[in-house]
């Protein structure tokens, strides 16, 4: 197959937009003698003009030569062997060429098998993700139209796609992934075979598709991305209960309206993304009101603090670790923690006010900056969340000179 190839005056990308270890990199492969490309969502991102938070490097070298180029490599994976070149605040993924056929279910048991450009690229998942970019000739490299499909806001599989979906079950949240954060279009062939192959999502690996997700609520796009699994039928199997609550009139329009309010927390220019004990509370938190309503408040009856921890544990199993993707129990602990602390910065009876000195507990940040969420859908929340994130400051404050003090007689 002969690629399409497009020179500096058929795209836009900068190279100074573009990391120089990510450079340096390839420049020292070239030099080595080797084809050095970047790869995937990082020449995706650049035709986009964004620049790209990860930088992937697909080469001819084999990882140990790549190893032999690199003081500052290490290898790494075993079904997939990959080369990290490790600089002082990142990563660097080098991989090699691959090829490798599926096997009569569809699956790709083997991946080091080493292969050409063309077999790499025709492993990949979408057109959009299979361009290769070479910057020190500025060459952009297409063997699957993915060129063209960028500028027509395209969402196409590399091959057909119910073959694809099998091979990596993964592809379909992905898939949703890419429509959520970038609004492409897709073919009624891929909604076809999504519908076709969507129990093949059991097939994989849990935690991968935790991640993914994950990842989601962290960028920005989470309600788009939520709508569109609750749309294909995806997030039955992912999570059965959370399903029944999103399909329930009473609660569908307050767990949109927390995703929407984590999209609006980490669109707000944070440096990092926010807690992922934070992002697991507001799928559970908007559940936990309306059955405290149900179960208490609508018979006049005010719950005390042990019976919202006894529901919040419940319904963090039901939803989030009875389910396929389940949460791992780090996260689902913040969760209690934050979900519970809700019901003390803003009780039920407000002469029973908290004490200031909750604030000096680990991760309070935490909570608070799930108050804060509330308080931008809840505007009458807004000097609770002040109060006490003053209280918080404090107590920060009266920690540092407890530690300042105890250096002086140390």
């Amino acid at each position: 197959m002969e690629p399409k190839i497009y020179t500096s005056r058929d795209h836009h990308i900068r190279n100074d937009l573009i990391d120089p270890n990510a450079l340096s990199v390839l420049r020292r492969l070239h030099e080595g003698g080797y084809i050095a490309y970047l790869v995937g969502g990082g020449v995706r991102d650049l035709l986009m003009r964004k620049r790209p938070k990860d930088y992937d490097i697909a080469t001819s070298a084999l990882p140990e030569e790549v190893k032999r180029l690199f003081r500052n490599c290490i290898l790494i994976g075993r079904r997939f062997r990959l080369a990290h070149i490790r600089f002082k605040y990142q990563i660097i993924e080098v991989s090699t060429f691959r090829a490798g056929e599926p096997t009569e279910e569809g699956l790709v048991v083997q991946d080091n098998i080493w292969g050409t450009p063309e077999e790499d690229v025709l492993r990949r998942d979408f057109t959009i993700n299979g361009l290769f970019y070479d910057p020190l000739d500025h060459r952009i490299i297409d063997y699957v139209g993915g060129f063209e499909d960028l500028q027509h806001h395209l969402l196409r599989s590399i091959g057909k796609p119910s073959l694809r979906f099998k091979q990596d079950p993964v592809r379909m949240i992905r898939m949703q992934k890419f429509r959520a954060r970038f609004g492409f279009n897709v073919e009624s062939e891929e909604l076809k075979a999504l519908e076709k192959c969507r129990r093949e999502i059991t097939k994989s690996s849990p935690a991968r598709v935790l991640e993914e997700i994950l990842r989601m609520l962290e960028l920005g796009y989470a309600e788009s991305f939520f709508q569109l699994l609750l749309e294909s039928k995806l997030l039955e199997i992912l999570f059965p209960k959370l399903t029944t609550y999103c399909n329930k009139k009473e609660t569908r329009d307050q767990i949109f309206a927390y995703l929407k309010g984590v999209d609006a927390m980490n669109n707000r220019g944070h440096y990092r993304p926010l807690d992922r004990g934070i992002l697991g509370a507001a799928l559970v938190y908007p559940i936990l009101e309306y059955e405290i309503q149900e179960r208490y408040l609508s018979k006049q009856v005010i719950p005390h603090l042990g019976e919202i921890m006894s529901l919040a544990h419940e319904l963090i199993d039901q939803l989030l670790f009875d389910a396929f993707s389940h949460f791992p129990r780090k996260i689902r602990v913040a969760m209690h923690t934050i979900l519970v602390m809700q019901y003390r910065l803003t009780p039920f009876d407000p002469k029973k006010r908290a004490r200031p000195r909750i604030a000096r507990q680990r991760d309070f940040i935490h909570s608070i900056t799930f108050l804060k969420m509330r308080a931008l859908m809840d505007s009458s929340l807004f000097k609770t969340y002040e109060r006490w994130k003053e209280t918080h400051r404090l107590a920060q404050c009266e920690q540092d000179e407890r530690r300042m003090q105890k250096s002086r007689h140390s």
